[in-house]
Parts: structure tokens; C-alpha cells; sequence
């Protein structure tokens, strides 16, 4: 049973390019909106539940770093000038965030932002446990995105970043991706 505590959610990243080269939403094709439609109350989207949490993961190219990967140009706005340099930098800024929401029994909907900083940390356990997650997913679909991704490459990150698992889902995903590899070996030892 679901107990909504929010309605039609939507969430809204714009990448900094004065940090951020490319990038790509993992996941999540099939619910991507119009950018018009963030601000349009009457375009429906998720509910949220008590409890509930949702990772969006992208993959981003910082700008300067080297990647075989192909980004293809856009052409240049008409009517809106590119951010100076000096303040596309904007203190560390990676990106801002926009959540859209509106209370279960609302028409009308709020609005929260926050700036997503640069770090310069290592990848949390979370985080480096979403992205085996999401690795697992590239690597089920045949994804042309996996790039030299193994599935060794998953299991090790997904073990390596389990950390307290009172449920043992995390301990239960590793032996999924285990068990996926054992049987594609039998499959390729016929």
C-alpha cells in the first residue's frame, strides 16, 4: 500500500557547461518530459509514498576530460547569449536541481532547487552501489552505453559497496549478478 505524501513529482537537472561537457540520464526513457511541461501543473507525473526515495543517475563528461565518446553539437541559441565563463563557474556548481511536487489533496505545485557542488570526494557507498545497479541494467540490455563495463566489473563494485545491509538486498543482488554469470558461462561452454 502506497500512502502518497506527494503528487505528480518532477525533477529537473541543468548541467553547468562551464563544468559539464555531455551528459546522459541512465534510465528513465519512458518518463522523460517535455522541458515546458516542468511548469505545467496539469501534465501528470509520479506520486511519492512515505518512505519511498528515487535515484536519477546520470553520466556526465566534466569539460577538459578526454572521452571516446561522441557529443554531438547543438547549435547555438538566437536569443540567448552563453553565460560568461566567470560566472558559469558559479563557485564549484556542477549543476542545479528542480523538484516539482504538489501536496496529495493540492491542485497547485511547489517548487524546491538546490545547487549540486562538486564534491571532490570519492563516490559514497550509495552511490557506487546505484551505479553497479545501473551497470547490471547497461549490461542485461546490450546497452551501446556499457563502454568496457564486465560484469565482474558489477560484482565487484556491488560487493565492495554493501555496507550495513540489515534486509540483505544488497547481498542478494551480488549473488543474482554471480548467478547471471555462472549461467552465461554454461551457455557459452555448450
Amino acid at each position: 500500500t502506497l500512502l502518497t505524501v506527494a503528487k505528480d513529482v518532477k525533477l529537473q537537472v541543468e548541467f553547468n557547461p562551464a563544468r559539464v561537457r555531455a551528459y546522459r540520464l541512465i534510465g528513465y526513457e519512458n518518463r522523460l518530459l517535455a522541458n515546458q511541461d516542468f511548469n505545467d501543473d496539469a501534465k501528470d507525473a509520479g506520486e511519492m509514498g512515505a518512505g519511498h526515495t528515487v535515484t536519477a543517475l546520470y553520466e556526465i563528461i566534466p569539460v577538459g576530460v578526454r572521452s571516446d565518446v561522441v557529443v554531438r553539437g547543438v547549435d547555438s541559441l538566437r536569443y540567448r547569449a552563453p553565460a560568461p565563463p566567470a560566472t558559469a563557474a558559479r563557485g564549484g556548481e556542477l549543476g542545479y536541481v528542480k523538484i516539482r511536487y504538489k501536496l496529495p489533496d493540492g491542485d497547485t505545485s511547489r517548487l524546491m532547487e538546490h545547487p549540486v557542488r562538486e564534491t571532490g570526494g570519492a563516490a559514497s557507498r550509495d552511490l557506487t552501489f546505484a551505479a553497479a545497479v545501473a551497470g547490471f541494467g547497461m549490461l542485461l540490455r546490450e546497452s551501446e552505453h556499457r563502454g568496457t563495463l564486465t560484469l565482474n566489473d558489477v560484482v565487484r563494485l556491488a560487493d565492495g559497496s554493501r555496507g550495513p545491509d540489515p534486509d540483505g538486498y544488497r547481498a542478494e543482488f551480488v549473488r543474482l549478478a554471480r548467478l547471471f554469470g555462472d549461467i552465461g558461462a554454461r551457455e557459452e561452454g555448450r
